[in-house]
């Protein structure tokens, strides 16, 4: 089955469960798509009306619903129901030091090593790939730093911005990353509760009142997913860069580019599904060669 990321934008609509179908109404005619088919619901719309009765359905299917306020997402509201196991729950609670540094460092080691592959696809003759390579494939322990430096770098200077400076309230690009993030969120929250991992207990970002640690740590290694098609946007449209329907459209498609796992050709959500699963297992069995982030080793980037 797929699953599918709806973006509500329409300036006037209404959003309602019928017959198990996810029914928008709006001035254009209505739409339909069934609710067990879809993973999240973005409402962009600044006057949408959305049926209580939506709400539950949804908490039902395990759906995710993110409201946002000028585009970039302010609340995600998620399933009560999450069927969470608490031997799971209790196991990733109790998990040992070494075990949590373990499974965190391979995914500093995979984020970094996507970074510098993404980095070298965009820009190969940057004289800064050597030192790159160097870190990310390095034990430093602030590897994720430096390679987070050189991959913000190279990716403005590709896109005629050498002072590019990755920040969450920076505008232009970094609203486009934001959006970008805040769907492949909700694609590891719909993961994380579909096996019973609760998102509230992660391995390394801190736990926050509100936060969902787990799935900030698990997308870390996707992020240069979204990275490439945020790219691949800027490249092609004029300045100022801002969070059009038309780039919501084309940025959701990251969840399904094809790329290389286990010797098997994917889509990048069902990965992460895998990735999530094999967390789970790792966890249960305090054994963090279970979890095996994605890394491109065997792939080129979808596009090049």
């Amino acid at each position: 089955m797929s699953f599918h990321i709806v973006s509500i934008d329409s300036p006037q609509c209404s959003l309602s469960v019928r017959d198990g179908q996810l029914v928008c109404k709006a001035a254009e005619g209505e739409k339909k798509l069934p609710l067990e088919d879809v993973a999240s619901i973005i409402v962009t719309s600044f006057s949408a009306t959305i049926h209580g009765h939506l709400l539950l359905e949804a908490a039902k299917n395990r759906v995710a619903l993110i409201l946002c306020e000028a585009f970039k997402p302010v609340s995600i509201v998620l399933p009560a129901n999450r069927s969470t196991d608490t031997l799971l729950s209790r196991a990733l609670l109790l998990l040992p030091e070494k075990t949590r540094e373990n499974l965190w460092q391979k995914t500093v080691d995979a984020k970094c090593e996507n970074q510098w592959a993404l980095a070298q696809a965009i820009s190969p003759e940057d004289i800064r790939l050597e030192a790159f390579h160097a870190a990310a494939f390095s034990k430093k322990p602030h590897k994720e730093a430096i390679c987070a430096k050189l991959f913000w770098q190279i990716l403005g200077r590709s896109l005629g911005n050498e002072e590019f400076v990755r920040e969450r309230n920076g505008g232009g690009l970094n609203n486009l990353l934001n959006y970008g993030y805040a769907v492949l969120l909700s694609i590891t929250l719909h993961k994380l509760f579909g096996v019973g991992l609760d998102p509230t207990f992660g391995i390394s970002h801190a736990t926050r009142e509100r936060s969902t640690p787990l799935a900030y740590d698990i997308m870390e290694s996707f992020r240069p997913c979204v990275d490439w098609r945020v790219f691949q946007w800027a490249q092609q449209q004029p300045k100022p860069w801002e969070v059009t329907k038309e780039f919501r459209k084309w940025v959701i498609g990251f969840s399904t580019d094809r790329v290389e796992w286990k010797n098997s050709s994917l889509e990048i959500q069902c990965v992460i599904e895998g990735v999530v699963r094999g967390f789970r297992h790792a966890v249960l069995e305090k054994q963090p060669r279970y979890y095996k982030p994605w890394t491109p080793r065997n792939s080129k980037w979808a596009g090049l």
